[in-house]
């Protein structure tokens, strides 16, 4: 099913469904975003859940230039719920969004997940499985993971074992404890880092999404953290719609390949135009595009072949003149 939203005032994305929220729901669409003070292309993609880099190239815009206040911004933020949960939370690393599940309502949230990157120290890639929310804090203290502590030793670079609650804390005011070992879902002081890879595997909120976000999570709620580069629906009224994500921590190989994949176990390897496909791959935009095949327009043969409007002028001429 498709929902679609206009002028964006909402701080998240929510859909009501009586009967619940099934996986291949399509969500988004084409949206206008008002410019306000402060707003960089970056922070504006980390509000809607979009790539940055999609906002000036979809407004004909400069990238290297922020918006000015009062711009309206044409955004389109359609994307494919990958997993249906009865209840609790569903992270997808590669399109970055946090699914929350409940009472027959989807709200979604941008995130930010961990680096694609491995170093002496260890992965910062954010782990994939499913977890509870064992703990919710507020204003909470934040005991440096000692994996942090030696890597910003190796930069030459001092942190406190210990940071307390305040303005420096990258906790902020509100953090779930998971039962996946060092993984937080917090809020952050960096809302720059937010829908891009820059953790060290937590999951990252804005703090208005954060505080919409935490008091609807229940201690002991099920999550799970997945990760799906591609994903596919089929929309109402039958067209076929893809979305191809950045394979930034290579786990699928050949994404074109993958996307096949996706798609022949789906059975619609015959109902899509792939030409279409190996764009969406290719440019790997995120955003959820129909590739049904275009339909071919066939002439009525009781109308005979079809006149330039030129050559319709000249006959109509030729009658005044007659």
């Amino acid at each position: 099913m498709t929902y679609l939203l206009g002028i964006i005032f909402l701080t998240s994305f929510l859909v009501v469904l009586p009967g619940g929220i099934g996986a291949s729901t399509i969500i988004g669409g084409e949206t206008v975003y008002v410019v306000k003070k402060g707003d960089t292309f970056e922070l504006i993609g980390a509000r809607l859940g979009v790539h940055w880099k999609n906002i000036p190239k979809e407004n004909g815009l400069e990238m290297n230039k922020n918006p000015e206040i009062g711009t309206r911004l044409r955004v389109t933020t359609r994307k494919i719920v990958p997993k249906s949960l009865d209840k609790g939370i569903l992270i997808n690393i590669p399109d970055r969004t946090l699914y929350l599940f409940k009472d027959d309502r989807l709200i979604t949230f941008p995130i930010g997940v961990g680096k694609a990157v491995e170093d002496e120290v260890g992965s910062w890639k954010t782990t994939t499985g499913k977890f509870r929310i064992v703990r919710k804090r507020t204003n909470p203290t934040w005991y440096v993971p000692e994996s942090i502590q030696i890597e910003a030793a190796l930069k030459g670079k001092w942190v406190d074992e210990v940071v307390p609650p305040g303005r420096d804390n990258p906790l902020g005011r509100y953090a779930l404890v998971t039962t996946i070992p060092g993984i937080l879902i917090h809020e952050t002081i960096y809302p720059g880092s937010v829908y891009r890879y820059r953790s060290h595997g937590c999951i990252r909120v804005l703090p208005e999404h954060m505080k919409e976000l935490f008091p609807l999570v229940d201690v002991n709620m099920p999550g799970e953290i997945i990760y799906e580069p591609v994903k596919v629906a089929v929309a109402d009224n039958g067209k076929i719609y893809l979305e191809v994500r950045t394979d930034q921590y290579r786990r699928v190989g050949s994404l074109r390949e993958h996307a096949r994949k996706v798609i022949e176990a789906r059975g619609l390897s015959g109902k899509v135009d792939w030409n279409k496909v190996d764009l969406l791959v290719k440019t790997e935009s995120g955003v959820a595009e129909d590739v049904s095949p275009t339909p071919v327009k066939v002439r009525a043969a009781s109308q005979g072949p079809q006149r330039s409007f030129g050559w319709k002028m000249f006959e109509a001429m030729q009658s005044l003149w007659e």
